[in-house]
């Protein structure tokens, strides 16, 4: 017998801790630090400025959480995408299917209570962050803000209802000088020759406001018509901006430029991940000291950010951004970079990715009813 209840803010270390158990003795699985879940769901978020939650705990007869969910609501996609949807997201379960059904009857019910009749995720919290189940490469440890998730959710999802509505791809890329390099330096100077007022620079920390300006304009520019996007408010660009100047390595962050004007940006982290399996969660008491001394230790990447604004797509400046990127990467002694996570029908950035050696190495599946 198996019981679903409403939780609020005073539960959310349960609704946090949850996962330990699900993963428990799965050498794949990382934690993100607790205190940054925390805040993640807190109302301190300015995510949830815009958009509400709910909350849930599934127990069994013996009172032992087996499962969690929560249903969200983003009136700024609503209104963007012009589309009636709310999201499912936070999904972890045990391996059953009656604690499933009722996790995600949970949140229809939920979202009806709210005139919305369609769901889709999982939105960890939106399209923004980390989104999807892991659908292919459940064999390697996931890239720093992706998912990993156990292979019995697909089932489980399937089971109660609902369908895969898009697929979304990480791929592998080399880090390396090699017989790469003719093709793409060839490919580059055709960019060049056909562009004479682009120029490709790096992130500047000094000049961060102005840089903050320009990446928030080409954001918003770059994926307006994509699947699933919404655009930033400044204030949440302004919450995430802190964390991207001290995790980013400022010579694989690349911002191209038509003369003064930034038109494109290409945003690669070193993959944190790494450092994060060791501290296991916690940054205290001696998490701070595991962070310090393993992040010398970083040898990949995620490249989680790369477009051009729209009037600017199709010239090949993507490319000529990566091929730069991929030079600072070599020198920073990196040695492989993933990137992620790449819309199914997005064939412009998978071109790019394969020009450059890259190959699917995982998939991520969003779900629907």
């Amino acid at each position: 017998m198996f019981t679903v209840k409403k939780i609020d803010f005073k539960q959310i270390n349960d609704f946090i801790k949850l996962p330990y158990k699900i993963y428990k003795g799965n050498p794949y699985w990382i934690p993100q630090l607790d205190s940054e879940n925390k805040k993640l769901l807190s109302e301190k978020n300015p995510y949830w400025k815009h958009a509400k939650k709910q909350l849930f705990l599934a127990y069994d007869d013996k009172n032992n959480i087996v499962g969690r969910i929560a249903g969200i609501i983003d009136y700024n996609y609503i209104e963007f995408q012009e589309t009636e949807i709310g999201y499912f997201g936070f999904f972890e379960c045990i391996d059953n299917v009656e604690v499933a059904k009722l996790l995600f009857d949970s949140v229809k019910q939920w979202l009806a209570e709210n005139k919305l009749n369609k769901m889709m995720g999982p939105m960890n919290p939106s399209t923004n962050d980390e989104v999807g189940f892991l659908y292919e490469g459940f064999d390697s440890d996931p890239k720093i803000l992706m998912p990993y998730t156990h292979k019995y959710y697909l089932n489980l999802a399937e089971q109660c209802g609902l369908k895969k509505i898009k697929e979304l791809y990480a791929y592998n890329i080399p880090v390396a000088l090699d017989d790469r390099m003719p093709r793409l330096n060839k490919a580059l100077r055709i960019v060049q020759k056909r562009n004479p007022n682009i120029t490709i620079k790096t992130f500047d920390k000094n000049n961060f406001k102005k840089t903050l300006e320009d990446i928030i304009e080409v954001y918003n520019s770059a994926w307006e018509k994509n699947w699933g996007f919404v655009p930033w408010t400044r204030e949440e660009f302004e919450s995430i901006a802190d964390d991207i100047v001290n995790l980013a390595d400022p010579n694989i962050v690349m911002l191209a430029c038509d003369r003064d004007k930034t038109i494109g940006m290409l945003i690669a982290i070193p993959d944190y991940n790494y450092v994060f399996k060791k501290m296991y969660g916690k940054l205290f008491p001696f998490g701070i000291f595991k962070f310090l001394y393993y992040k010398r230790k970083v040898k990949d990447l995620r490249l989680m950010i790369m477009g051009v604004k729209k009037e600017y797509r199709h010239k090949g400046i993507e490319a000529y951004m990566s091929l730069e990127a991929l030079i600072n990467s070599v020198k920073g002694g990196y040695q492989e970079c993933e990137l992620s996570w790449i819309l199914e029908d997005n064939v412009m950035t998978q071109r790019t990715a394969e020009m450059m050696g890259g190959s699917i190495y995982k998939k991520y599946a969003v779900y629907g009813n």
